[in-house]
């Protein structure tokens, strides 16, 4: 008996799901059509499903795309924005509310 786990590919995280799956259906698929799509690259990568040769280079890029995302500071969205937003909406749906006549009916 042999204790050697199954040999994982570059940037593999997960076991290699059978060719069935649902999952690697749609993101083998995605790839297929979309090479470029970072979805369907980190998730052909995490799972193995990629060639040796293909998982390498995939998974440099997304290292490097990982390492700018830092660097850049990663989140596109400031905090104030987002809740500026909600009381904006907030105020919309208190007038709402304020306009609309209740008759019970009775």
């Amino acid at each position: 008996m042999s204790d050697a786990a199954p040999k994982q590919k570059i940037g593999q995280k997960h076991p290699t799901p059978t060719p069935g799956n649902g999952d690697r259906v749609f993101y083998e698929t995605l790839y297929n059509q979309r090479p470029d799509s970072e979805m369907a690259q980190e998730w052909c990568v995490s799972y193995g499903v990629l060639s040796e040769e293909d998982a390498a280079k995939i998974y440099k890029k997304i290292l490097k795309r990982k390492a700018a995302a830092k660097s850049v500071g990663g989140s596109s969205s400031s905090p104030v924005k987002s809740e500026k937003k909600k009381s904006a909406s907030k105020k919309k749906a208190k007038k709402v509310m304020d306009d609309v006549e209740f008759d019970a009916g009775m």
